[in-house]
């Protein structure tokens, strides 16, 4: 079977997080940062790094087999790709954003403005759906200081921390798009054993990423609000522990569910409360 390749961005705000993902799912690979391509030493797979505007179009030709990319450069390109999986990293939202001062109000109220993007795709496609006709203006980088010099009323962009809008003095008119990095495959390749392999993988780090390990003491008595608050993967272990009335249980729990939890378990008569990162989980 031929070796697999995915497409990752060389540099940018994916690159690490691609990189590492790759690496969580035990793939052994090297020289990343000096090279176009590097092939990873125990799973048939080679990993090359483009520009991120490259990958779609690179998987939908089939001359990658696999991408990770955001989900705003494929709507952009408009590539034809399998979607395999969300990775949960490099979200961000795509919104207009006016001057601090500005006098637009409404979405009506783009109708005949300039608005600078370097996504003049899903701004068209926005625009299209709301029956607005405004002037879309194409720049490549730095798009927020158009207003400051005249360029445009408005501005079309990633927002992730809101940071640099408001350093160009400027704020959030519109959400538009969410957008996080996805795992993407050509059409041609999705019933590949070994895509199906590396996504397992992938997944597996996925789940432990979100989940923690939980082990606590509690009295037999008080046991059973314990594992209504802690169902498990597909339920809790409960072991004696030397002192008879008491058990400890082990468990998980998603690492967002923790804190709002942790008094209801306190209140329960918990303790000894050990929460654990977890590094894999095979479902």
């Amino acid at each position: 079977m031929k070796t697999l390749k995915i497409a990752i961005q060389k540099s940018g705000r994916l690159n690490e997080k691609s990189v590492e993902i790759l690496k969580n799912c035990g793939l052994v690979f090297d020289n990343y940062k000096s090279s176009l391509i590097s092939s990873v030493s125990n799973f048939p797979l080679e990993i090359l790094f483009l520009r991120d505007d490259d990958i779609p179009e690179y998987v939908q030709d089939g001359i990658a087999d696999l991408g990770i990319v955001g989900e705003n450069v494929i709507a952009e390109t408009g590539a034809k790709v399998s979607y395999l999986q969300k990775l949960a990293f490099g979200r961000c939202n795509l919104k207009i954003a006016v001057q601090n001062n500005s006098d637009l109000k409404t979405v009506e109220d783009l109708a005949g403005k300039t608005i600078a993007t370097s996504y003049p795709v899903i701004l068209g496609k926005f625009l299209n759906e709301k029956n607005i006709k405004a002037n879309v203006r194409t720049i490549s980088g730095s798009v927020e200081i158009g207003p400051g010099l005249g360029l445009s009323d408005a501005i079309f962009d990633i927002v992730s921390t809101g940071g640099t809008l408001k350093s160009n003095g400027l704020k959030s008119f519109l959400d538009v798009m969410s957008s996080e990095a996805v795992l993407i495959g050509s059409k041609a390749i999705v019933d590949n054993p070994d895509v199906a392999e590396l996504l397992q993988r992938i997944r597996s780090v996925l789940a432990a990423k979100a989940t923690k390990y939980v082990v606590l003491n509690i009295k037999k008595a008080n046991l059973k609000q314990v594992i209504d608050l802690l169902p498990g993967v597909k339920s809790p272990t409960v072991i004696p522990l030397f002192e008879e009335d008491w058990v400890a249980v082990h468990s998980v729990i998603a690492e967002e569910d923790f804190w709002d939890k942790i008094n209801s378990l306190k209140a329960a008569g918990a303790e000894g409360i050990l929460v654990m990162p977890i590094e894999k989980i095979i479902m």
